[in-house]
């Protein structure tokens, strides 16, 4: 199996499904184009990325990825700057949003798709929170500002669905999927 994907946490995560994998990287553009619905984003682009992996290794199969994270009707991407990432935090400060992660499984001429959504409720942050978790430095990277498994499990009350979702990679779902995707 060919992980389409750069991120360390989900190549932590693929591996409590299989050792048997290799990292390429998609190099993708991530720019939408067309009439997506906002909640499809994450799927679209993990296909994007899986597609482009796909055609350079027919016979393998290859598995792409996205994490979006949503409220307000908005996907949240990574901050660009610690000004941005505080925006965001506060933005997600004592409210509910969505993580929604999109996968991708290719190997020749089939594939299928599927997204699956977390429900996160964050506590009600000060300033004083927002700053000390953005001067760690986690926020940077990550979409949404926060990553569930590092210190900025600190700022999450609770959630609703799979938690290794949140970090990056639906994993008992995917499991599921490829034994589903290598009986056909």
């Amino acid at each position: 199996m060919i992980l389409a994907s750069a991120s360390p946490r989900r190549q932590e995560l693929l591996r409590l499904i299989t050792e048997d994998f290799r990292v390429i990287p998609s190099d993708v553009d991530e720019s939408v184009k067309g009439n997506v619905a906002l909640y499809h984003i994450p799927a679209y682009l993990a296909d994007k990325k899986a597609a482009h992996i796909s055609a350079l290794y027919p016979e393998e199969t290859v598995l792409g990825c996205d994490t979006g994270v949503f409220i307000d009707n908005q996907m949240i991407g990574k901050p660009q700057s610690e000004k941005a990432a505080f925006e965001i935090l506060r933005t997600l400060s004592g409210r509910t949003h969505k993580v929604i992660t999109g996968c991708a499984i290719y190997r020749g001429g089939s594939r299928v798709t599927f997204s699956e959504v977390t429900e996160v409720e964050f506590f009600p942050l000060t300033s004083e929170e927002i700053h000390a978790y953005i001067s760690t430095g986690e926020p940077m990277d990550k979409a949404g500002a926060y990553g569930i498994q590092e210190k900025g499990s600190l700022l999450v009350k609770r959630i609703r669905g799979d938690y290794f979702n949140v970090v990056g990679l639906p994993v008992a779902r995917l499991y599921r999927e490829l034994q589903s995707f290598s009986r056909n």
